[in-house]
C-alpha cells in the first residue's frame, strides 16, 4: 500500500469509540475517549487533511431513552413532555457533537493551528415505506443479561435480540438514508478550515410530504449516512473506523489473509461470495462501495488506533474506485455483532 498525500476526507467513528460494550456510560470515559481521537485529528489537520467527522450513537440514544422511561411515571405530575425515539437521536448528536467539537478544539488550540470545529445538526431523509420500519435491527442502549432481557420486553415492550453469544440489546427501526437535507451547507463548511463534525447518528430521521419533512421514530445507520454525505460533499475518501485494524478474507480460518488495498470490483466479488457477513463487516463494504459508486476515489476500513496510518496509505484496508457493478444496499440485515459498529 503506497503513502497517501493529504486530501479530504470524512472519518465516521462509532458511537461505541466513546462508550465500550458492557461498560457503564460514564461522561469523564467519553471525554477522555475524545480527547483522544482529538489529538488525531489535529495532528491529520496538521499534516493538511481537509476533514468532516461523523459519529454513532447506538449506547448514548439507548441511555437518554432509558432515562426518560425511568421517569415516566413521574412524567404527568412534572409537566415533562414525552421523549420520542426521533428526539433522543437528536440529544444524542448534540451532546456527543459537543463532547467530540471541545476536544478537537482543545488538541487544535494546543498546536497553535487556527482550525475550529463545526456541529451541525443533520438531518436525513428516509423513506416511509422502507421494509425496515417493520423489521427492528439497530442495536441501542447497553448490553443485558438474557434475564435483564426478558424482563424489558415483557415489561416495556422492547425488541430484543442476543448480538452475541449470551449479550442481548435492544433494536430499533433503521430505514436507509436517501438524503441529506445539510448537505450543500457542510460542503460549504468544508470549503474552509473548519473540522466540520455532521451526521451524528447517521442523521435525525424525517420523512418528507406536501406539508414538508417531519420526524420519525428510527435510527439511522452512520456508516450508510456517512457514505451518502461524504459523497454528497465530494470528498476524496470515506474512513469507516471498526473494531479490527484490516478487513480479512477467509476470517477464522488456516487460510485467513489481511486485505491491503483491492479495487471495488473486487471487494464486491468478495461481498457476493459471503466474505463479509451481513452481522459484521457487510454493512461497511456496502458503504464504501456505495460512496464509490457516487463518485469517491478510496474507502478505507480500519482501527482508531489505525486511524492516522490508514488515513497516509500506511495501514488498515483501502478499497479504491474502479469497474464496480451498481450495488442496491440490501434493504434488511442482522443486528451488527461488532463492538463499535453502533
Amino acid at each position: 500500500m503506497s503513502a497517501v498525500a493529504a486530501g479530504s476526507a470524512l472519518i465516521a467513528i462509532g458511537g461505541n469509540a466513546l462508550v465500550l460494550e458492557g461498560e457503564p456510560g460514564s461522561l469523564t470515559r467519553q471525554r477522555e475517549r475524545a480527547a483522544e481521537f482529538g489529538e488525531q485529528v489535529a495532528a491529520l489537520v496538521s499534516d493538511g487533511w481537509r476533514l468532516v467527522v461523523s459519529h454513532g450513537n447506538g449506547p448514548q440514544v439507548g441511555f437518554i431513552l432509558r432515562r426518560g422511561e425511568l421517569v415516566a411515571p413521574e412524567a404527568p405530575i412534572e409537566g415533562l413532555p414525552d421523549l420520542p425515539l426521533w428526539l433522543a437521536v437528536a440529544d444524542s448528536q448534540g451532546g456527543i457533537g459537543h463532547i467530540l467539537a471541545l476536544e478537537i478544539d482543545n488538541a487544535l488550540l494546543r498546536r497553535g493551528l487556527s482550525a475550529r470545529s463545526v456541529a451541525v445538526l443533520t438531518h436525513a431523509e428516509v423513506d416511509p415505506a422502507d421494509p425496515a420500519f417493520r423489521s427492528l435491527t439497530k442495536p441501542i442502549g447497553s448490553t443485558m443479561t438474557a434475564e435483564v432481557a426478558r424482563l424489558r420486553m415483557s415489561e416495556a415492550g422492547w425488541t430484543v435480540v442476543e448480538t452475541s453469544d449470551g449479550v442481548y440489546r435492544r433494536v430499533v427501526a433503521s430505514p436507509h438514508p436517501t438524503a441529506i437535507i445539510e448537505a450543500h451547507q457542510i460542503r460549504s463548511l468544508a470549503g474552509t478550515d473548519a473540522v466540520v463534525i455532521a451526521g451524528g447518528g447517521g442523521g435525525i430521521p424525517v420523512v418528507r410530504d406536501d406539508d414538508g419533512w417531519h420526524s420519525v421514530d428510527a435510527v439511522i445507520d452512520k456508516d450508510r449516512a456517512s457514505a451518502l454525505l461524504a459523497a454528497r460533499v465530494g470528498l476524496d475518501t470515506l474512513v469507516l473506523v471498526t473494531g479490527v485494524d484490516q478487513v480479512y478474507v477467509h476470517f477464522g480460518t488456516d487460510r485467513q489473509r489481511a486485505l491491503t488495498e483491492i479495487d471495488a470490483a473486487e471487494a464486491r466479488s468478495y461481498l457476493e461470495a459471503g466474505e463479509f457477513p451481513a452481522g459484521s463487516m457487510g454493512p461497511k463494504v456496502e458503504s464504501a462501495l456505495q460512496f464509490l459508486e457516487a463518485g469517491g476515489r478510496r474507502a478505507v476500513i480500519t482501527s482508531l488506533a489505525k486511524l492516522p496510518e490508514a488515513l497516509r496509505g500506511t495501514a488498515g484496508t483501502a478499497i479504491v474506485a474502479g469497474s464496480a457493478p451498481s450495488l442496491e444496499p440490501a434493504q434488511s440485515e442482522q443486528p451488527s455483532r461488532r463492538k463499535d459498529d453502533a
